[in-house]
């Protein structure tokens, strides 16, 4: 324990907020809670008090905290080796990507650590490749995206983020972009030229307000890259691994994507690990030194992702994501008029827009922890509901319960 822990008594909430408030940067706003533990769907605090979680860290915890098998996963890797860096092979790499290609339907594997760097890599792939096979005069590609996206925040990303916060005072940007409405097809039609490399979309738009797009527009998505030849990037870092009820929420309109950027469940909860899986002629065109990564694809992550292939290849917790979240959907369905403007999502994914005039996103978030259940909010009105995908309908049950006596009114 260091002595700045030992003068603020840590122990207290009060006193780990106080240490992170002096200590870290202020690039979050958290509610007020210290958790130390958590298992399942539930996370205790630093007092003993136990809230359940309606958050699952923006999906990375799909199979809900400490799942047995991939903590035993990592344990057992950790027995063994940890890093070798892309310097050597390892004996956990080759499989990993074997096994996520069969899973994902793909030809090729190319494994990092956060979701940003899967976006920021799907980018790079996606320029190079139409350099190569489609012969766009260089420096001239462009990547055609949707206004009110999230895929990340590195300088490329948030050059055609539409979210101000996400970009003032982080200038200049990364050119290469275009944007258009996200949901118009029309639009998105539009805006490709003989320039276009590809075009990068959010099967559903979660930061947004899980907003799911109108039937139809991602399939006329796919027709549209396929009349002009571009490549079509799904961003599946929140909404894929069984989330929306299906392995990819691409799934729902039986649409396939050149490549998909994958993240947050693929770590199991526990390391950070991320990939671009696709195309064998598409990721193929990367070279030795050309692109990497220290830690991408490391026998540490490589071996807790192969226990998340293993969770997935049952099927078990897509059919729990559709079973749970039509009852999800059902019971938020009654909250609308009674103090709710509208609900949307898919499978245990949902967005709630609270009334106009009420209680703001943040003040219900506080109050609902304040009452046992945790979820966050999003551009002001918006909560988020994302339960581990493994909690139980009483689970699920309980948590609505108080949702719907904090907001409906």
């Amino acid at each position: 324990m260091t002595e700045t822990m030992s003068r603020t008594s840590p122990g207290s909430t009060a006193a780990f907020i106080a240490l992170d408030e002096r200590w870290s940067t202020h690039n979050y706003h958290p509610l007020p809670v210290v958790i130390a533990e958590a298992e399942g769907a539930w996370v205790t605090d630093v007092a003993g008090r136990r809230y359940l979680d309606f958050l699952s860290a923006y999906s990375a915890l799909n199979f809900g905290h400490r799942h047995p098998a991939l903590v035993a996963a990592a344990v057992a890797q950790l027995g063994r080796v940890t890093l070798t860096s892309r310097a050597f092979h390892h004996d956990q790499l080759g499989v990993f990507c074997a096994e996520l290609a069969e899973l994902t339907g793909t030809e090729m594997v190319l494994p990092m650590n956060s979701g940003a760097e899967a976006v920021e890599s799907a980018l790079k792939v996606a320029r190079k490749w139409a350099y190569e096979v489609k012969k766009i005069p260089a420096d001239q590609a462009e990547i055609v995206v949707a206004g009110s996206n999230f895929h990340g925040r590195t300088i490329s990303i948030v050059s055609f983020s539409t979210d101000e916060s996400a970009r003032a005072g982080f200038g200049p940007f990364t050119p290469g972009f275009v944007v258009v409405k996200y949901g118009d097809a029309q639009a998105l039609r539009d805006a490709i030229t003989e320039r276009t490399a590809a075009v990068l979309l959010e099967p559903i738009q979660g930061e947004a307000g899980v907003l799911v797009p109108p039937d139809g527009y991602l399939a006329e998505a796919r027709r549209v890259c396929d009349e002009a030849g571009v490549l079509l990037i799904a961003d599946e870092i929140q909404s894929g691994l069984a989330r929306t009820g299906t392995l990819f929420a691409l799934d729902h309109e039986h649409v396939r994507a050149d490549l998909y950027t994958l993240g947050k469940a693929l770590g199991g909860g526990i390391v950070p690990l991320s990939a671009v899986v696709g195309r064998r002629d598409v990721l193929g065109v990367l070279k030795p030194g050309e692109h990497g990564s220290t830690f991408g694809g490391n026998p540490l992550a490589c071996a807790v992702g192969r226990a998340v292939i293993e969770l997935l290849s049952t099927g078990e917790y897509q059919r729990r994501s559709a079973e749970l979240g039509a009852h999800l959907e059902a019971r938020l369905g009654e909250f609308v008029g009674h103090g709710v403007a509208e609900v949307r999502g898919r499978g245990l994914w949902a967005g709630i827009d609270l009334t106009p005039g009420g209680p703001s996103g943040r003040e219900t978030s506080e109050e609902l922890a304040r009452r046992g259940v945790l979820c966050k909010e999003t551009h002001g009105t918006t909560l988020r509901i994302a339960p581990p995908l493994m909690i139980s309908r009483e689970d699920l049950d309980h948590g609505l319960d108080i949702v719907a006596d904090v907001v409906t009114r």
